[in-house]
């Protein structure tokens, strides 16, 4: 009877215990304490003796009174598991939103409003370039193995900078580089971030910091002056390996399993557009292009963001089983 009893109280208890979220530990404690308050009651019930012929005759008071005292203090000691168990149930338990270590892939487009730092400086302003395309590679993981905050993000992009030289207001004299008043690269660089998230309802928002390394394709000059020769060409005096930093803020909406992230970036070249004593071996000149990125990107979750993997399903129903298997054991003894 009692093997009986204890398994229905398992078919009962586990799927309760399931939705509250309780560790295999927590439910075995609950199911032996069950068990305990069962073998109580048949204890106490094995203790009643049966009315005798004798006492019927005699008219004394037969012990089953005291037996029927043991079996309502059981009876109420039983009730008061149940009572607790109902306690359990009145609880207001609080899913909590927790963040997975997942992967994403996406593509984005931006445009950029790039410029130059000259060295000596000249007069500019910024350039508008509406190409940058990019394919994306997002991790998240926890630092140390529980903060669920950060991850890394690599990428593949396309696209263009340059510079573009003002006028002077008192002379109207426009510098150039080259007899290029204007020039327009096509670039491709491959950026590694350090990214910082946090995530709240539909939302996230966003923190990138890191380094790219880059190539610059090609060049084309603009300006009245600029010799054929080298419009659409680069010198023996550029530069075209490009390396630097890159970092910058956004924000983005989930609608599990896709997101929609918006950014802001900005990039700085360490690599200068030509070898600093092409001009003068006594006077050396630098240019380090700088953008401002804004960016839009579609980005699709390969693994589950939110809520227990496969794996952790596993776990648990292995967990479960262990604890079923280990009271079926008691239950036999």
């Amino acid at each position: 009877m009692k093997k009986e009893s204890l398994h229905i109280f398992l078919l009962f208890m586990l799927p309760f215990c399931m939705s509250l979220r309780l560790s295999a530990q927590d439910t075995a404690a609950l199911v032996m304490q069950a068990d305990t308050s069962l073998m109580n009651l048949r204890d106490s019930s094995a203790s009643i003796s049966p009315v005798s012929a004798d006492s019927l005759h005699t008219g004394k008071k037969h012990p089953a009174k005291s037996g029927r005292k043991a079996r309502k203090e059981a009876l109420e000691l039983a009730m008061q598991d149940t009572a607790s168990l109902a306690y359990l149930d009145s609880l207001d338990v609080k899913k909590k939103n927790v963040i997975n270590d997942y992967t994403m892939i996406g593509v984005q487009y931006g445009m950029a409003m790039s410029q130059v730092m000259w060295n000596p400086s000249m007069r500019q302003g910024f350039l508008f370039v509406p190409y940058n395309f990019g394919i994306t590679y997002t991790r998240y993981g926890k630092m140390f193995g529980y903060m669920p905050y950060f991850g890394f993000q690599a990428s593949l992009i396309y696209a263009r900078e340059g510079y573009k030289f003002k006028a002077d207001d008192q002379s109207g004299y426009i510098p150039d580089v080259e007899g290029a008043h204007e020039a327009v690269m096509d670039v491709i660089e491959v950026p590694v971030m350090a990214h910082c998230h946090v995530d709240f309802w539909k939302m996230k928002l966003m923190v990138n910091i890191g380094f790219f390394a880059g190539y610059r394709l090609s060049i084309h000059r603009s300006g009245e002056t600029v010799d054929p020769a080298i419009r659409d060409a680069f010198l023996d005096t550029d530069r075209r390996f490009d390396y630097g930093i890159k970092g910058g803020v956004g924000f983005g909406f989930v609608f599990d399993p896709v997101e929609i992230h918006f950014s802001a970036m900005y990039k700085y070249s360490m690599s200068s557009l030509y070898q600093p004593d092409y001009y003068s071996q006594y006077y050396y000149r630098y240019a380090y292009p700088s953008n401002i990125i804004f960016s839009v990107g579609l980005h699709f979750q390969l693994t589950k963001r939110t809520g227990k993997t496969r794996h952790q399903l596993k776990e648990e129903a292995r967990q479960q089983m262990e604890v079923v298997n280990s009271l079926g054991t008691v239950g036999k003894q």
